[in-house]
């Protein structure tokens, strides 16, 4: 099979998987986006224990998983915030565990890795959560306009920095970015964000361009961060779950700095 083949019937089998998960409710919503999550920290950890750098593999995905349960509870009133002291118990178990972990020479570089993991891969998928709940209810506009954002960023900014990019953006992470790429991408953030506001009507104008903001700034720093990652172990692509598109990582590396913000701003807004 080749390359453009792969990449087109893997690119409308995850399509199709997201939307059935963002247009169906907020359990799909919850179950799709766990998955998702899940998988972008195994890759995470995956990639570093391939590397030779320890983790507490297992004991991060588990406290990812009650992490996002617990989130995901509390949004849906079945739980307290009180849950959240679930994660620090498990802190504690891990800290323990490796006192008497006599194989690892570096235990506290395992630890700081395995929570390197949680706040990068884990913590923006649970923010995800909280933006998208913010009006008190699961609102499909909210997560389905950010990432058609997102998309359409990089998109644009791909097609438009591969024919006309001449002046690099970050050329000691990402050489092929380039500036031109990057204006071509926010502009038409700013153009689909007034389309948006014609038909997703949950946020008011003004929260709809402050989140087109928040992804024109740091949709780019999404991607040079898990470069950044890549680069320094010498891999190009974060898996082969996903051929022709790289890993979950590669494919969800923007909304890993985007959701907490957009999340935060959200909130502090009061929509």
């Amino acid at each position: 099979m080749d390359n453009l083949k792969q990449r087109l019937i893997y690119g409308f089998g995850g399509f199709g998987l997201m939307m059935t998960g963002i247009l169906g409710n907020e359990w799909t919503f919850g179950v799709v986006f766990l998955i998702i999550s899940t998988v972008c920290l195994v890759e995470f950890y995956a990639i570093l224990q391939k590397h030779n750098y320890k983790t507490l593999f297992w004991q991060g995905i588990f406290a990812h998983i009650v992490g996002y349960v617990i989130t995901f509870g509390v949004l849906m009133q079945y739980f307290s915030p009180q849950y959240y002291a679930i994660l620090a118990v498990l802190s504690v178990g891990m800290n323990v565990q490796k006192l008497y972990d006599k194989d690892d020479e570096r235990p506290f570089i395992a630890m700081a890795l395995t929570w390197a993991g949680l706040l990068y891969v884990a913590v923006p998928f649970w923010a995800l959560q909280w933006a998208v709940f913010c009006k008190g209810y699961y609102s499909y506009q909210i997560i389905l306009g950010l990432f058609f954002l997102i998309w359409i960023h990089d998109v644009v900014a791909y097609f438009i920095g591969s024919q006309f990019g001449k002046t690099p953006l970050f050329a000691r992470i990402s050489p092929k970015k380039s500036w031109e790429g990057t204006f071509g991408g926010s502009l038409s953030v700013f153009v689909l964000t007034y389309i948006i506001t014609q038909y997703l009507q949950d946020l008011s104008v003004f929260a709809w361009f402050g989140v087109a903001c928040i992804v024109v700034v740091f949709a780019n720093y999404g991607d040079l961060a898990e470069s950044m990652f890549k680069r320094s172990l010498h891999i190009k692509d974060a898996s082969e779950y996903l051929p022709g598109h790289g890993g979950f990582l590669d494919r969800f590396d923007g909304i890993l700095l985007i959701s907490p913000l957009v999340a935060i701003f959200l909130q502090l807004i009061q929509v």
